[in-house]
């Protein structure tokens, strides 16, 4: 065999154990990163972000427009790194979905959603460069708006609503590398969205900032690698990855986005010397509705398959909605909150099993569950029928909190989750009447749950309703009649 070739191999073999090390989370771009910085010492972050925009392939006419075209040195070769670093860098950052469904160009993150590298990174070199403020800033097309005008002119309802930002799966969340969409492919998927949104975040604080960072790989380590506290996100920094949707709104009115995304696609037509398509304003009014409902007025839902959920033992019974209750539960056990999405995810898998193996029963009871992490979790979700209120289930959503609430009260940020974000995001979609009735638990079934310190604060809630059934029930209680502590279902 010849020297060349012997050379040619352990290259290929180098970079496949390399590919299979480095999975596709964002720790591990960020140690990527890392080691680019610590290669190019004199390189400021707004460099190493055009030599990974370079490597990544990134200039079109947009990126070519706002943040300058790529010098010969910014495409690559001005950045000094390992090849199995450079091998990986390519293939984490090239977006594109492909004809087996599978998103490339995205990653896992701390908190269990998923981004796309390209948005996240324009916008942070944007913002580097200080653009933003006016309607047609560079910074909101790079990253999110040029994308959104283009798919709402290329979706129409009923496709708009089903099809915009398709979610997914990883083959393993401990150790992701193949990212599937779970539904039909999207022109703009949840992780580009995701993406978009962090990108328009950083930009922006970026560009009106005194001081910008000293490194690319401590910013993205501040925003998505933090720990919580006891209290949750109510004692967080603001600019985590957690508060991305909070965040967001606080950026971008609906009007203010209409606007963007009409500038966006008015210079997208001019760059490239097309003419404008005719019903655009109509179709844009459209899909920004769309988009905040679905990524504003919705929370985050983590998915069955995002939580590495077991599958249904059986045949789901399909709920006929829209229902007209909610009846909130705490899980009791687990009896203290999760404040990651690892702990969080556990708990869920946990309960799950505890659900079908103890009880016998299909599936995890909950229709939905909040952790604290600020997110909320998919059991049986919106369609299935669950076991969470023997006699009610087929009547309304069980959702319950994670941990025991006997004497103290979850963070405010999870009490707003339940009491507000849901049920707002099942009302608009349908999935519970207007006129909803909130119950605890114990209202309905002998129990404890979902806990004294809870239902006192249910007890609050606009939505909340006494009824004969449950002074009822409250009554056995109190005198101790008939109470089972760990009544699920």
């Amino acid at each position: 065999m010849s020297v060349k070739r012997i050379v040619t191999l352990a290259a290929v073999l180098l970079l496949t154990r390399c590919n299979a090390a480095f999975h596709k989370h964002m720790k591990y771009f960020i140690k990527a990163v890392e080691h680019i910085e610590d290669r190019n010492p004199n390189q400021k972050p707004v460099d190493v972000l055009k030599g990974l925009r370079g490597i990544a392939g990134e200039e079109d006419v947009f990126a070519q427009h706002y943040l300058g075209r790529l010098s010969q040195d910014h495409r690559g070769a001005g950045l000094v790194m390992d090849s199995e670093f450079y091998q990986y860098v390519r293939d984490v950052i090239r977006h594109r979905v492909t004809d087996r469904g599978h998103e490339e160009g995205v990653v896992l993150t701390d908190d269990g959603t998923t981004i796309a590298l390209v948005p996240l990174l324009l916008g942070v070199e944007a913002g580097l460069l200080g653009m933003t403020g006016a309607q047609s800033s560079g910074l909101h097309a790079l990253t999110l708006t040029k994308e959104l005008g283009l798919a709402f002119l290329r979706l129409r309802s009923p496709e708009l609503a089903q099809q915009l930002g398709t979610k997914g799966c990883w083959d393993s969340v401990t150790s992701p590398q193949v990212f599937t969409l779970s539904g039909t492919s999207s022109p703009v998927t949840d992780a580009l969205i995701n993406g978009g949104m962090d990108g328009t975040i950083l930009g922006s604080e970026l560009s009106v900032s005194a001081q910008h960072p000293l490194k690319l790989s401590g910013l993205l380590t501040g925003y998505y690698r933090y720990s919580l506290g006891p209290e949750g996100l109510s004692a967080a920094p603001r600019l985590i990855s957690a508060l991305r949707r909070d965040n967001f709104k606080t950026l971008v009115s609906p009007a203010l986005l209409q606007d963007q995304v009409l500038d966006s696609l008015r210079m997208y037509w001019r760059l490239r010397g097309d003419a404008p398509m005719e019903d655009t304003e109509a179709a844009v009014k459209e899909g920004v509705e769309t988009f905040i409902q679905k990524h504003a007025v919705c929370p985050t839902i983590i998915t069955r398959c995002e939580w590495e959920a077991a599958p249904y033992r059986g045949t789901p019974t399909q709920l006929t909605l829209p229902l007209s209750y909610m009846y909130i539960h705490h899980t009791y056990e687990p009896s203290e909150p999760c404040l990651s999405f690892q702990q969080c995810a556990a708990d869920m898998r946990s309960m799950q099993r505890y659900h079908q193996e103890s009880n016998g029963w299909d599936d995890i009871g909950y229709s939905f569950v909040a952790g604290s992490d600020g997110y909320i979790y998919e059991g049986r979700g919106w369609s299935w029928q669950g076991a969470h209120t023997a006699g009610y289930n087929s009547k309304g959503y069980g959702v319950a909190i994670i941990g025991d609430y006997t004497t103290n009260l979850p963070s405010q940020r999870t009490l707003e989750l339940v009491r507000d974000e849901l049920p707002a995001c099942a009302v608009t979609e349908g999935h519970l009447v207007p006129a909803y009735i909130v119950h605890g638990h114990r209202q309905m079934v002998n129990t404890e749950c979902p806990g004294n310190a809870l239902y006192r604060e249910i007890g609050t809630w606009p939505h909340f309703h006494v009824s004969d059934h449950s002074v009822f029930v409250q009554n056995s209680f109190h005198s101790g009649r008939g109470v089972s502590r760990l009544s699920f279902s």
